[in-house]
């Protein structure tokens, strides 16, 4: 199975819980659960030939020149993350069917775990690294609304806003450093930047970039300083948690580490920071855990411990100690998400998760009370669990790094010790109360069968590690450390007296000697002042929020001439500013003559100009105006040999009259004097000094000799693009993706009008429509019979020209823009002609639709070019001939074609239809019938609404 696919099918099977759910709950999760599944056994499929050493890659050219490319490769590394995703995904998903209440809607959960299963995959199989920022910023945004889930909770919103403001801010600085490594090494493939450690270290942008990278590491595993947010994001569902907090979203930051740690670690820059930040973390993260009374607070500070361990580990900077991190990777995942899921058990049957108010459960809940012994067993480390292995070889790399470092290490492990037993003791053991919210009782098989599938996996690493991970942790140590040539380690219960051996009895005596002594040490711990890290992020935000209110009300006031000011000045300003730091010269080209043409031309532009600022008070004459300038101009390209573009202005200038004709019917005829005589002597001056400059930068464009693109075009138009127009073949071929985003704009726009009006039309504005009274007459007839004739006539005539220029485009001048507008313009004319009611009866689609139909045929046009391992939007054009037909061309350009047509005419239109609808909120009547007229009718008899 295709590395692309594996992160895609989780994408793609988001649509199905929402769908699936009519079905059953059980049929939902088995729904959601068979996409991870069959994601998951086109994983293994390549775990073989990954445990042999091999890297499987798949490579989607989309723009190489810019380095965008869909390229995915699977490795160790990536085998171990991918494996943990998708794996303990099944395993959540199983677990979330019986966890989630009848009236949480399952199918939104489903989706929104799908969406964040398919982000994590991405990021670890992603070889591209601009690929794998949109990944992660994917994993921010989805694990925002997983956070947020129960979203009736204050703290299920806070916690969900806490983590994407961490970990967004993260990910902009993430981008950052990414984008500097990639600038060092001269490309953005990530195994092309895992070759290049000697010189990314060499760069002078070396700092730069590890310290943006370390800090999008660093937020999204919940590092100190930015380890508050984890803790506050347990109000999601425990289902969430034990995911997204023990073995996926919070890896990430491990993975990009461990990722980038051939090409990065090494240095004391690196050495100070990372093992720095995790040695803080590990010690910080297991005394705040001691203290937390809620059972997934608990867990959420031993989380932030645990990946402070695995985060120093990797800062250490020994091949050794990054085989260690990796095997503790493994560990981990396996007992967190095992215990998060046995105190969702305790929180689901006792309906509290309050230690306070819990003990005494080892009888009644017996099954329970094994499968959160056995893994808080190994979260202490006591053998013969894999949590004992790892954390051995753990202290004896510790050790190796000094005695200061040993000490604080073992300190750690010591309440590590001491709050896993705490877990045990004050929730299982002790007598039975009778003040429990609810009776508590072990669950179903279905709730308990997922953490007990990991705590076999807990038991079994424990006794047999180099059967069950050996070949996997060394496999992905050898991606991490970036060789095959493995140091020496040992995956095994005994490893004779040494000193790690010491530091782990002492910190288990220590740790049962905490917990013994635990009320007096919580009273010491409840009485101390110590800073509380939400107070100090809330009024940070709080901060930030009324300095952007201050900023944002001095600058945005809502008055578009202060914004226009603004930033012409800016650019005047600035262009002035590198004007006087370069040189200059005289041009090389000489000018050419002028006609009598451009000269009228240029004088009537500025006639225009001029009329337009004497009378803009005035919009219809301003209107009017502006319509004259877009014509001369369309004439001037017409007179430069520019049919394409004189057409595409004509028609749109057409269209743009329409429509402002039909909004300032609703109107006054003069806007109000709101500008001083002082800022229109302002504003004047700023325009003219940005006049100025735009002419002057023509002129210096125009005289001096540049090479261009031009030929190129010109020489591949026909060859390359299947077309002798140039300027159609640039729009749908050359610079094709340009144009797509061009009619997602337009597509946008339309909406944003429709929306807007929408909008208006239920408020305020709509009673004040309906006492609109036009300030000038009508005619007596709105609709002439004769216009109303014409446009029956001229309506086929001009759906055939329409046609005619859309074909004739890749060849003579025209194409679907044009097309769209001639259609558009065709259609407006009957709604001009006939009224907006008769038009509308006869509308056979929806103009939504159409505009989504265009990007959609669009989109699937590029995509296409995939299958034929062709970059994004690659056209191919070929000759067929269809007797008695001669033979004739048919490019795949065609296709994109016809997207660009129907999103022009969909968007005219829907700007069309909501300006029409303010007239239907209007006290003026509309007619029904096409014309004032009634044929049938023996007498005149005006068919009007409401009348």
């Amino acid at each position: 199975m295709s590395l692309a696919l594996i992160a895609a099918l989780p994408f793609l099977g988001a649509l199905l819980p929402g769908i699936m759910i009519r079905a059953g709950r059980n049929t939902c999760a088995l729904a959601t659960g068979s996409v991870t599944a069959l994601a998951l056994i086109g994983l293994l499929l390549h775990a073989p030939a990954v445990l042999q050493g091999e890297v499987i890659q798949t490579q989607i050219t989309w723009m190489p020149l810019l380095g965008l490319n869909a390229n995915f490769f699977l490795d160790g590394l990536g085998l171990l993350f991918a494996g943990l995703i998708l794996g303990i995904g099944l395993l959540i998903i199983t677990y979330a069917r019986f966890y989630l209440a009848k009236s949480d809607p399952m199918g939104q959960f489903y989706t929104y775990l799908l969406l964040f299963q398919g982000a994590m995959v991405g990021i670890v199989l992603s070889d591209n690294i601009l690929l794998l920022l949109i990944f992660w910023e994917l994993t921010s945004l989805s694990s925002f609304l997983l956070i947020g889930y129960w979203r009736h909770l204050p703290e299920g919103r806070q916690g969900a806003r806490m983590a994407l403001a961490v970990t967004g801010m993260g990910g902009l600085a993430l981008i950052g450093g990414m984008l500097i490594l990639g600038h060092i090494v001269g490309s953005y493939e990530l195994t092309v930047i895992l070759e290049n450690r000697e010189l990314i270290q060499q760069s002078d942008l070396y700092a730069p970039a590890l310290l943006l990278i370390l800090l999008g590491a660093f937020t999204k595993s919940a590092q100190f300083p930015f380890h508050f947010w984890l803790p506050h994001a347990m109000a999601a569902p425990t289902p969430v948690s034990a995911y997204l907090h023990s073995a996926t979203m919070v890896k990430a930051g491990l993975f990009l580490m461990a990722r980038l740690w051939p090409v990065l670690s090494g240095t004391d820059l690196w050495f100070w920071l990372v093992a720095g930040a995790g040695l803080i973390t590990m010690v910080m993260g297991a005394v705040i855990a001691l203290f937390k009374d809620d059972l997934k607070g608990l867990l959420a500070f031993s989380t932030v411990s645990h990946l402070g361990l695995i985060t120093m580990l990797l800062g250490i900077g020994t091949d050794v100690a990054a085989v260690v991190a990796v095997f503790h990777i493994i560990n981990h995942a396996t007992f967190k998400a095992a215990l998060f899921m046995t105190a969702g058990i305790i929180d689901h049957e006792a309906h509290t998760r309050d230690i306070k108010r819990l003990g005494g459960l080892r009888t009644l809940m017996p099954v329970t009370f094994v499968l959160a012994t056995v893994a808080s067993l190994s979260m202490a480390g006591i053998p013969p669990l894999n949590g004992f292995l790892s954390k051995e070889m753990m202290l004896e790399q510790a050790a190796d790094v000094g005695f200061f470092f040993g000490l604080m290490v073992t300190i750690g492990a010591m309440f590590s010790v001491a709050y896993s037993l705490r877990y045990i003791v004050h929730v299982f053991l002790g007598p039975k109360r009778d003040d429990y919210p609810a009776k508590p009782h072990d669950p179903g098989f279905g709730m308990w069968v997922s953490p007990a599938l990991l705590v076999v996996l807990v038991v079994l690493i424990g006794l047999f590690p180099n059967t069950i991970v050996g070949p996997l942790v060394a496999t992905t140590g050898g991606a991490v450390i970036g060789s095959t040539d493995l140091p020496y380690y040992s995956l095994a219960l005994w490893h004779g007296f040494n000193i790690a051996l010491l530091m782990s009895v002492a910190a288990v005596a220590l740790g049962y000697l905490v917990l013994r002594f635990h009320p007096l040490f919580e009273e010491l711990w409840n009485d101390a002042r110590r800073p509380e890290a939400k107070e100090i992020f809330d009024a940070l935000i709080d901060l930030c929020a009324r300095g952007a209110d201050r900023v944002t009300n001095l600058l945005h006031d809502g008055a578009m001439t202060r914004y226009l000011a603004i930033f012409t000045a800016s650019a005047v300003l600035f262009g002035f500013a590198a004007f006087m730091g370069g040189t200059h010269g005289s041009g090389t080209r000489e000018t050419l003559p002028m006609s009598v043409v451009p000269i009228i031309g240029w004088l009537l532009i500025i006639t225009a100009t001029i009329v337009t600022l004497m009378v803009h008070r005035n919009r219809l004459l301003s209107l009017v105006m502006v319509a004259v300038i877009g014509l001369i101009i369309s004439i001037g390209f017409a007179y430069l040999s520019a049919p394409d573009l004189a057409l595409t202005q004509l028609s749109v200038e057409v269209v743009t009259v329409i429509l402002l004709l039909l909004a300032l019917h609703y109107l006054p005829k003069e806007t109000p004097v709101e500008s001083t005589p002082g800022r229109r002597i302002r504003d004047g001056a700023i325009a003219g000094f940005a006049g100025l400059g735009v002419t002057g930068l023509l002129y210096a464009i125009m005289t001096r000799d540049h090479d261009t693109i031009s030929w190129f075009h010109l020489e591949q138009s026909y060859p390359g693009g299947g077309g002798t127009n140039v300027v159609n073949v640039i729009l749908v071929d050359f610079r094709g993706f340009d144009t797509f985003g061009e009619i997602i704009v337009l597509g946008v726009a339309a909406l944003g009008i429709y929306a807007i009006i929408d909008a208006a039309l239920r408020g305020p504005a709509s009673r004040r429509l309906a006492n609109f009274k036009p300030d000038f007459r009508r005619a007596g007839d709105r609709h002439p019979m004769m216009m109303v004739v014409a446009t029956r006539v001229i309506l086929p005539v001009a759906l055939t020209v329409g046609v005619f220029i859309f074909l004739r485009g890749h060849n003579e001048p025209g194409g679907g823009f044009i097309a769209g507008l001639v259609v558009s313009i065709a259609l407006l004319m009957q709604y001009m002609a006939s009224g907006f009611t008769w038009a509308q009866k006869r509308q056979r689609f929806d103009y939504h639709a159409i505009i989504a139909a265009g990007i959609i045929i669009a989109a699937l046009t590029g995509v296409g070019s995939w299958f034929y391992d062709a970059p994004f939007l690659s056209s191919a054009f070929d000759y067929y001939t269809i007797p008695p037909l001669s033979e004739f061309e048919l490019a795949s350009a065609i296709a994109f074609d016809v997207g660009v047509f129907l999103t022009v005419v969909g968007s005219v239109m829907l700007a069309l239809a909501e300006l029409s609808r303010i007239g239907r909120h209007t006290s003026v009547s509309v007619n029904k019938d096409a014309m004032d007229i009634d044929p049938r009718a023996d007498t005149p008899a005006a068919k009007v609404e409401g009348h």
